[in-house]
């Protein structure tokens, strides 16, 4: 429990960056990088699309393949979230959709907000 108290009073002024050919998405607080994560992407016949977005609800425990979080963006049906199948992080498989492992997305959760920005690059 402490992690978390000490992260959330460090994430001040969240933002999000996702570089796509990276399979990264990283944390930032005051524009300084605190945390960084592996991904998985969209197929190339549904990619994750590129732009700025915001955090528009959050939800745990979703179930099915979304694993044990998601965090929704104001763009559609995309969102951030876990998975059930963690091998396939790293790669191009969703429909879309950021995966997660589900204990980053779990630490990534705790720290931002409604409205936390959200960048997507290739």
């Amino acid at each position: 429990m402490a992690k978390k108290k000490v992260a959330s009073r460090i994430a001040k002024n969240p933002k999000i960056i996702i570089i796509k050919n990276e399979r990264t998405l990283t944390l930032y607080s005051n524009n300084s990088q605190i945390l960084q994560y592996p991904i998985a992407i969209g197929k190339p016949s549904t990619q994750t699309p590129v732009g700025n977005y915001l955090i528009a609800n959050k939800i745990t425990n979703p179930g099915g393949n979304l694993g044990t979080r998601w965090m929704g963006l104001n763009y559609d049906a995309y969102g951030i979230h876990g998975t059930n199948q963690p091998w396939l992080i790293g790669k191009m498989v969703s429909n879309g959709c950021i995966r997660m492992h589900n204990h980053n997305v779990e630490q990534l959760f705790e720290f931002i907000d409604l409205g936390t920005p959200v960048y997507i690059r290739d």
